[in-house]
């Protein structure tokens, strides 16, 4: 239940010549708390339910739990979720043995995009496309909870 995962900034589109799968999500949060942040989610027909602990290793590991609800349940909780939501596409893009997500951001958050890449340890090497930018592990800016209330159109930068 440990979640070792690096992300990285995108730097254009030509992932998605390489993605296999594309699937949108909507997701809320219950709690956005470093300590505990609880997610639902939505992708397509299902819903999930997810809780993470906080951020060790400069950002690369932290607690996860999740199970699937319905999605009529996770819809119901959205009810609930603090005020902010983020909507994205995620594209699947395996590069070697392992596989990127990568999330296409809307609404508020136009405008990001975000590589993800899970790990089975913290210092594994792992080829790097051309497509992928700087890293930003750790950075909390980048965590879809802040996103959820301090979303990418309002930074400024």
């Amino acid at each position: 239940m440990i979640e070792i995962e690096r992300k990285f900034l995108v730097k254009d589109h030509r992932f998605e010549n390489e993605a296999v799968t594309s699937r949108t999500i909507k997701q809320g949060f219950l709690s956005t708390d470093p300590n505990r942040t609880v997610r639902i989610r939505v992708e397509e027909h299902l819903g999930f339910i997810t809780v993470k602990g906080i951020s060790t290793d400069g950002g690369i590991s932290r607690f996860e739990w999740e199970n699937t609800l319905s999605k009529e349940a996770a819809e119901a909780l959205f009810k609930l979720c603090l005020p902010g939501t983020i909507e994205k596409t995620r594209y699947v893009v395996p590069i070697g043995t392992i596989h990127f997500e990568v999330d296409v951001f809307y609404g508020r958050n136009l405008g990001l995009i975000i590589a993800e890449v899970e790990l089975s340890d913290p210092d594994q090497v792992f080829e790097k496309p051309a497509w992928l930018g700087a890293e930003v592990t750790g950075d909390k800016k980048y965590y879809n909870a802040s996103l959820s209330q301090f979303p990418f159109k309002d930074w400024g930068e």
